[in-house]
């Protein structure tokens, strides 16, 4: 029987789709009766005392979490985060409350042998409680108590092959779609380069010498399915060069409608005869595409790659054969200035291993934002403070249309005295000097 009464905590359980209080409550009956027959490291009651603690923060309407300080394993500056209960006296199964991050596979592919040794280890060292998978990417295994770590740790490195992810002002652990393993879009193997960097680039994960948290997503098409553009500091996304393929015969089968579109997908509701200028034509965001007749037609060159008619049409339009990556940078949720999405800063680089141009980039950005960044100070924050111009500089990429966001919205044109043919910016300071006098 629960010891922590929980009456609003059981109000998450009435709506119509599954509950994490449910999840939690079950859990803290199978330790109590310890239906495995465990030896539990940590206390029997953690996970009863945590839906306590919780109910507690919804009367009182605030955290009792507090901050207790760096805890990790030996040698590694990430990959734990240290959480310690303000009540431990009311919760002494949470008084101690660690969450890890474990290093997810890439396309997050896992065996069933896997998950079920992974849940023993968390089972019987642990709180039993995951969240697969955190913002970041990572297998969050939450709540263990201090003498664990090191247990844990070791178990997951020398019995498992696993290694931890990453926290605290360092590079996050890198995250990717499922690629070209499942997806007939993906532009680039994401998962060979997510793996290439995350191994390359080691020192960085587990040990943080950043002004703050970085992070690498991997998308393999603009589908973003992993929302790149809104959530990483650095953005890899897949795109295409040459122009979209087109059958025009698949093309007239859904006009005519012998094929369904969005590849059958529906949300239950009817939506009639398909109409191509309705739902494809007439929302592409650069009006690049027209029927000639019963020929469809698309200019290549404005079009921006949303991928809509593409994911309406699958049958019909495929994504170019000249394929490579796309790199944004600066995207983030609130810290210290709000949101923001990412930035183009390389149109397109082709993906092929060792990826020496890609790590050329990724280094640049880093000396530059490791010099020039303030504590806690994200990448694009960092960029709206010093301005776009500054990071094209440190990357050695020279300005091109496709960095400009809003054309003619700034006067100012400042220029760099050797930048000016015939030293005419030295001329006008001399002329400017004399003038004063």
């Amino acid at each position: 029987m629960a010891k922590h009464k929980t009456p609003l905590l059981d109000q998450l359980e009435s709506g119509p789709w599954p509950s994490f209080v449910s999840d939690m409550k079950q859990e803290a009956e199978a330790r109590a009766k310890n239906v495995k027959g465990l030896d539990y490291q940590t206390p029997v009651e953690v996970v009863d005392d945590l839906l306590g603690l919780l109910e507690l923060s919804f009367v009182d309407g605030t955290t009792h979490w507090k901050h207790g300080g760096i805890v990790g394993v030996f040698g590694y500056g990430g990959g734990v985060i240290g959480r310690y209960c303000d009540r431990p006296e009311k919760f002494p199964g949470v008084a101690h409350f660690h969450t890890m991050r474990v290093n997810q596979p890439g396309g997050k592919f896992y065996t069933t042998a896997y998950l079920k040794e992974i849940c023993d280890l968390w089972d019987l060292r642990g709180s039993g409680l995951t969240n697969m998978h955190g913002s970041t990417g990572d297998i969050v295994l939450l709540g263990t108590t201090t003498p664990q770590l090191e247990e844990i740790f070791f178990e997951l490195t020398h019995k498992m092959n696993q290694d931890l992810g990453g926290s605290g002002s360092n590079l996050r652990t890198p995250s990717d779609c499922v690629g070209a393993a499942r997806c007939e879009y993906a532009c680039y193997d994401t998962q060979a380069l997510c793996y290439a960097l995350t191994m390359e680039y080691q020192d960085e994960l587990h040990r943080p010498a950043f002004p703050y948290k970085f992070k690498f997503k991997f998308d393999g098409c603009p589908n973003c399915c992993v929302a790149s553009i809104a959530r990483s500091d650095m953005s890899f996304i897949g795109t295409w060069k040459d122009d979209i393929r087109i059958d025009q015969q698949a093309v007239a089968a859904y006009i005519g409608g012998e094929l369904k579109p969005n590849a059958g997908a529906h949300s239950g509701r009817d939506w009639g005869k398909f109409d191509i200028q309705k739902e494809v034509i007439g929302r592409c965001p650069t009006e690049c595409m027209w029927m000639d007749g019963k020929t469809l037609k698309i200019d290549n060159r404005e079009c921006t790659r949303c991928m809509h008619c593409i994911n309406v049409m699958p049958r019909a339009l495929r994504i170019g054969n000249d394929r490579g990556l796309s790199i944004l940078v600066g995207a983030k949720a609130p810290i210290l200035d709000g949101a923001q999405m990412g930035s183009l800063l390389v149109p397109f680089v082709s993906v092929e291993d060792p990826y020496d141009e890609i790590k050329e980039v990724v280094e640049g950005i880093w000396d530059w934002w490791m010099e020039e960044g303030k504590n806690r100070e994200r990448l694009g924050e960092l960029i709206k403070r010093q301005g776009f111009q500054k990071i094209l500089e440190a990357v050695n990429i020279k300005p091109m249309a496709q960095h400009v966001k809003e054309p003619r919205s700034n006067p100012y044109i400042f220029w760099k005295e050797e930048e000016v043919e015939g030293g005419w910016a030295r001329d006008v300071k001399e002329y400017r000097k004399h003038h004063q006098r």
